[in-house]
Parts: structure tokens; sequence; C-alpha cells
């Protein structure tokens, strides 16, 4: 009996061992980082984590913002976070170039936010006539988008002058042009600076790259799909809530972790990304938030590489998967 006793003992203590090693509903934790500081054009994430929905899906997920002196590519790179955003198309395919195992998984802007703003001015009327004027543009900026104004319109290196994040230069400067997100950098100008900025859009000239990407390393994608898939529904049924439901959960944790993020300045930026489609236009019409396509690839790298940007060698394709997306989740939830 007492042999019994000490096997049965034994049993519970290896029982209670082993679910202290794996709890039965142990949710996963993530750390996600955002290519920038909070803000609306990160709602859809921070709505899912206001409203449960990545615990409901078993993760455990911490979102950490960027900023300028945040290098979240090399973050993903290295193994230090699990999720990041990569801002636009340029992230992924640069990661390939180098050899990093990292691929886009979900894109949750169909419209890259990004634009050129100047004064109201005459001789300026669209983004090629931008050529040969001086440019406000960020160190990152010079290797991303600045690289597709050159292979489009020619501009050079010797238009870019240092964008430190400060508008200030701009302001006072009624000859002064800068980069900037069409669901942000416009409305500050007209509170800090009194007067409304020429906005010139890429995306409505032909600019063929996402934003907002949703990037992991191949290795969790390989021996966790599942963990990825969960991300990307729930970040999916995130950005449906926010856009067309309720978005205070969402803002009051995006002003908590930056408070410069007043309320005007988020309603603002919620108003143009519905207003542009960024989000839900495109394919994401027909196929989800969240999609992206091969031939919408294909149309970035085929434009990058005949300028010279990439090899035509590159296996691009190494850069994204479309596994976790075009399901058409949630599509109920869009407005018309």
């Amino acid at each position: 009996m007492r042999k019994l006793l000490k096997l049965f003992t034994l049993a519970a203590v290896t029982a209670a061992f082993a679910a202290h090693l794996h709890p039965a509903d142990a949710a996963t934790k993530i750390t996600f980082v955002t290519d920038w500081k909070a803000e609306a054009e990160h709602g859809g994430f921070y709505e899912a984590l206001a409203l449960g929905l990545y615990k409901k899906a078993g993760l455990d997920v911490t979102i950490r913002q960027g900023g300028p002196s945040i290098d979240n590519m090399q973050l993903l790179a290295a193994g230090a976070v699990d999720f990041a955003i990569g801002s636009n198309s340029f992230g992924p395919l640069n990661l390939v170039q180098v050899g990093a195992k990292d691929v886009a998984v979900m894109a949750a802007f169909q419209k890259d936010p990004q634009c050129l703003m100047t004064h109201p001015r005459s001789d300026i009327k669209s983004l090629a006539d931008i050529k040969g004027k001086p440019v406000l543009i960020s160190s990152g900026s010079a290797n991303t988008f600045f690289l597709w104004l050159k292979a489009k319109y020619g501009f050079t290196d010797s238009q870019i002058r240092p964008y430190t994040f400060n508008m200030a230069p701009f302001l006072v400067n009624k000859k002064a042009i800068q980069q900037g997100y069409i669901s942000s950098e416009p409305y500050l100008v007209k509170q800090q600076g009194g007067f409304t900025p020429q906005v010139y859009l890429f995306a409505d000239y032909g600019y063929p790259s996402y934003a907002t990407l949703v990037m992991v390393s191949q290795k969790m994608v390989d021996q966790h799909p599942d963990v990825v898939q969960a991300f990307v529904n729930a970040s999916i049924e995130g950005w449906y809530d926010y856009l067309n439901g309720d978005p205070s959960p969402a803002n009051a944790l995006i002003k908590k972790d930056d408070p410069d993020e007043t309320d005007a300045l988020i309603a603002y930026g919620i108003k143009t990304i519905k207003a542009e489609g960024m989000v839900e236009g495109g394919d994401a019409a027909r196929l989800g938030i969240g999609a992206m396509t091969d031939a919408r690839w294909k149309k970035f790298f085929d434009v990058m590489s005949a300028e010279g940007v990439y090899p035509k060698t590159l296996d691009y394709k190494a850069g994204y998967t479309l596994r976790f997306v075009n399901k058409g989740l949630s599509l109920h939830m869009a407005k018309p």
C-alpha cells in the first residue's frame, strides 16, 4: 500500500511539475514593436489589445511603440521581438537582400499614407514639379520611398535636406518641402502653422508599396503557424472594429503610450484612413483587411529592380507569405 501511495505521490508531483511547465491555458507571450510612436495608424492593433481579442486568441501581447531612434527591422532580424511593423514594402525585400529570414504576413494598409507637403505655391502642382527642389527627408526615407521618387521622377540625392521630425523648419520657410503621413502631418501643419498645405500622396501617383506590414521570423512561421494565424486574425478583427465600431478603447491606449496624441489628431487620422480607403480599400475590399497578392508584390519588385534598387535575381517572394491572409475574415464588419 505504501509503495502504491509513493507511486501516486510521484505521479502527482510529476503532473504538477508538467503543469507548471505547460499550464493548461497559458497564453503565448508576444512582443510586437510598431514603426513609430503610438498613433491612429496603429489603431487596429491597439483595438485588438484593448478589446481582449489577442487574449481570446490565446496570446499575451505587449505592444512596444517605435520611434525615430528605434530600428524595428533590426530588432526583428536579431530576434529581440516576435512581431514588428514594416513601414512599407522595402522592409521585407531589404531583409531578403541581406539574408535575414523574416517575412511579411499581413499588410494592414493597402495604400501607403506617405506624402510630400508644400506651402501653398503656384509653381508646384504635382510630384513631378518637385524635381530639383530641396526636400526635407529623414535618413530612413532616403533608402525607401525616395528611391521610388528617384526612379519615377528623376529626383536626386542632392535635393535631400535632413528632416529630424521637427516641423519648425518647414513651417517658417515658405519654400520648404517635407515628407509626412497624409493622415497626420497636414493636420499638424494647419494647427501649428495656420495654413493648409498642398499634399501629394504617393499612392495617387502610382506608388505600389503596401504599408504597415506585420512581419515575423520565418522560424515562427514554420514552427508556430497557429500563433501567427491567431495574431493576424485578431489584428484583422481589431482593425475592422477600430474603423467601423467604437475606437475609444484603442485610443485610450494610444494616448497612454504617447500623450502627445490628442483626440482631435486621432480623429483626423481615422477620418483620413477611412476616406482614402487605406485599410479597407484595394484588394482588402474583396479579400479582407490584411490582404496581399503576388501580383502587387511583383509590381513593386519589377519597378524597383528595373531601376537598380534590387538585383533582378533577388528572390523577392522570400519576403512575404500569403498563407495567413486573403480569407475574407470579418468582412461582414465592414460598413459601406
